[in-house]
């Protein structure tokens, strides 16, 4: 018994790093989509948490890297200056309060906002 306490232990743990590895976007460009793609193909197979939340996190990071991309595009006439942090910040508060609910077992999380295109 306590064997399956470790694999779900584990398996919650490679949930919140499919959260997590998004915030690879700060330092590498396409991170944000990057990170989430690749821990999500390592363990989507064996791990069905893990599939769940992979599919989260890519669709959220894919939603704020469209999102930022009309924001640069608004920099033409000013206002995506203004969105970008906006934008960057809810970004970060969002990834973040997600490891966090999962890392507590709160598996069912979904982003508030988020366009569902990997299903």
């Amino acid at each position: 018994m306590n064997e399956n306490v470790q694999t779900g232990k584990e398996e919650q743990n490679w949930a919140m790093y499919c959260h997590l590895a998004a915030l690879i976007g700060f330092i590498i460009p396409l991170g944000n989509v990057l990170g989430p793609l690749v821990v999500w193909l390592m363990k989507k197979d064996t791990m069905p948490q893990v599939d769940v939340h992979g599919k989260e996190a890519l669709n959220f990071q894919i939603t704020v890297l469209l999102a930022l991309i009309v924001c640069a595009v608004l920099t033409v006439v000013l206002i995506g200056f203004l969105l970008l942090p906006v934008v960057g910040v809810g970004a970060l508060v969002l990834t973040i309060m997600a490891a966090i609910k999962v890392s507590n077992g709160q598996l069912d999380y979904r982003y508030p906002i988020a366009l569902r295109l990997i299903k």
